[in-house]
């Protein structure tokens, strides 16, 4: 089967890899679809939690038909229309996923929109609903909102009824987020964002901060939460992971989350 492929590390490249076969509760599905995330760009450079063996094909997220089912699959049968999140493998004709990660799709819901939903919105949800229950009147800060895991965070925390600040590097990013529904916006490339949190709060803080980006502004977005805040570690896309003082979570009251998504699904 025709597939993209890691031969050395760091490189993606056409080629071909044997088709696999489903087993014990999984299901193989011809990929439509494949959703492209940040965490993709890690498996490739060698640089996730998870190392694959070599030669392989990525893609940790993908939508398709189921084309074969294995032994002790009961939900899913051949022709469903699913999107999934097999170990990897998206990026590739076919992918075996588990039938507990394969979701049936609505017809009114196209391939390359059910492709890039299962990873951005499912962390978004782990982190706001699972991990620490974002309610309604909360003030929710999302950094890198104009990402897929940020635009996706701005959407679940307008759902939920939070008043949601999106940060971003540029003022297009911003205005994207705004469009999906963010209260207020920062880009905090000119701004300072101590200053405009300060501001936008009323001095009292951040309720939440969804930060999938780390880096430089981590420190400065943790020492404007509120009282009580949480801290939501989702990622480092900046690439630097910062280290915060301990003595702030002290001084705060507050906690610090780590949202790893797909090892807690």
């Amino acid at each position: 089967m025709r597939a993209a492929i890691v031969k050395t590390l760091g490189t993606l490249e056409p080629g071909e890899l044997p088709k696999p076969s489903p087993g014990p509760g999984e299901v193989l599905v011809a990929v439509k679809a494949s959703g492209v995330n940040f965490a993709d760009t890690l498996v490739v450079a060698g640089k996730y939690q998870e190392k694959p063996t070599i030669p392989f094909a990525p893609g940790l997220e993908a939508a398709g038909e189921v084309v074969e089912c294995g032994p002790g699959v009961t939900r899913l049968k051949v022709g469903d229309r699913v999107l999934t999140t097999p170990a990897f493998g998206g990026f590739a004709e076919f992918a075996v996923a588990r039938e507990a990660f394969s979701f049936v799709i609505p017809r009114s819901m196209g391939f390359d929109v059910a492709a890039g939903f299962p990873v951005t919105y499912g962390t978004a949800h782990a982190a706001l609903v699972w991990h620490l229950k974002l309610r309604a009147g909360e003030t929710l800060v999302v950094h890198g909102a104009g990402g897929g895991v940020g635009l996706a965070a701005v959407e679940c925390g307008k759902a939920i009824g939070a008043r949601v600040i999106a940060t971003a590097g540029s003022d297009d990013k911003v205005a994207l987020a705004r469009k999906h529904g963010a209260d207020e916006g920062i880009n905090y490339a000119t701004e300072d964002l101590r200053e405009r949190l300060k501001a936008l709060t009323d001095g009292k803080g951040p309720d939440v901060i969804y930060d999938p980006v780390g880096g430089q502004y981590a420190e400065p977005a943790f020492r404007s939460i509120a009282w009580r805040g949480r801290y939501l570690v989702v990622g480092f896309a900046n690439g630097e992971i910062p280290r915060l003082p301990f003595n702030l979570a002290l001084l705060k009251g507050a906690s610090i989350v780590g949202v790893f998504w797909g090892e807690f699904a």
